[in-house]
């Protein structure tokens, strides 16, 4: 038996996730620490795992030094997903994403290294936003670092701030890249879930820019696997090292909101916007260490996960319609006019 600590359990990923290992491994115990932050629900554990005597909730802060050492010193791993995620919120408010991205990040993997007697492994959640644009495609886990956005640049300082611990104290941690998440219990900010609730809504699909960027979308469930070999595969594979964690497939904004258009049986209706600053560009994921080192393939076709993520937005309008007030946030354009992202 082994006891699992998720920081931000509460959040898209992170809740997921939880009902994987929650399913697939019946003698393990979760424990989970969120703060509850406009993205996260604890509604998005399913009633079954909340309701289990293998599992606990913690409401609190991953800046909470004292509480994160206590939740750490009870856990054989440590999965760390909890920051603020949002490229355009970051453009609109700053300060927070380094308080709970970087130093967040360090109060973790200080309390792995106070308890690191026990620690199996730290699976740090990065991102594909450290890299910025491609300067070259498919994008290893080498590319150089060139974040565009705050949100960016905060994880970068968390994902380096996570590898100096490993080289420095020889913690057991993993980081792992997820590229472009989607999937069911996404925040409606996301545009895969903003394109869906817009459909629903009669609303216009709203593009940034002319919609040609690009990005390699990955379906939470495959994440959610990914992350499991990573904690079950042997050590010696897997500590210090950086794995991306994507499909090798580009798909363009563009083609995302044709393809949610043509699901739905409607005709596509588009409102463009001004290209978001720190715009990526292109970004699709090179597989071969994943594959090579832990055997993971993505397993779920981006059209097939478009269909069931639609079905799950359609089943569940009453956990997401509350999200509707905060799917954009305003961001103050060089000319002094404002742009709502």
């Amino acid at each position: 038996m082994k006891t699992i600590l998720v920081t931000g359990g509460a959040g898209f990923i992170g809740s997921n996730f939880v009902e994987h290992i929650f399913r697939k491994y019946s003698d393990y115990k979760i424990l989970v620490l969120d703060s509850l932050t406009y993205a996260g629900e604890i509604e998005n554990i399913p009633e079954e795992v909340r309701n289990s005597g293998r599992f606990e909730f913690w409401y609190g802060d991953v800046n909470n030094l004292d509480l994160v050492s206590d939740l750490v010193g009870r856990s054989d791993v440590v999965v760390h997903f909890a920051a603020e995620t949002h490229v355009a919120r970051s453009l609109y408010s700053h300060r927070v994403f380094f308080v709970t991205d970087v130093l967040g990040t360090q109060s973790v993997a200080n309390a792995v290294l106070k308890h690191s007697d026990r620690i199996e492994r730290f699976v740090h959640i990065s991102t594909s936003e450290v890299y910025g644009t491609a300067v070259y495609e498919p994008m290893d886990e080498d590319h150089p670092l060139n974040p565009t956005s705050p949100y960016a640049a905060a994880k970068t300082g968390a994902d380096r701030l996570v590898y100096s611990y490993m080289l420095a104290h020889d913690i057991p941690g993993v980081i792992v890249r997820p590229f472009n998440n989607y999937g069911p219990r996404q925040h409606l900010e996301k545009v895969i879930p903003r394109f869906i609730t817009s459909c629903i809504l009669g609303e216009p699909l709203s593009v940034h820019g002319d919609g040609s960027a690009s990005r390699d979308w990955v379906h939470v469930s495959d994440t959610a696997r990914a992350i499991d070999m990573i904690i079950h595969a042997p050590l010696n594979a897997v500590k210090g090292e950086v794995f991306n964690i994507g499909t090798g497939r580009p798909v363009s904004i563009m083609e995302i909101a044709g393809l949610v258009s043509e699901m739905f049986g409607i005709e596509k209706n588009l409102e463009f916007i001004p290209d978001r600053y720190g715009q990526v560009l292109k970004h699709v994921s090179s597989t071969e260490k994943a594959q090579e080192v832990l055997g993971f393939r993505t397993e779920v076709l981006f059209e097939d996960g478009l269909q069931e993520t639609i079905r799950w937005y359609r089943a569940n309008r009453t956990l997401w319609e509350k999200q509707i007030p905060m799917r954009k946030v305003p961001v103050k354009m060089k000319d002094g006019t404002i742009a709502w992202y």
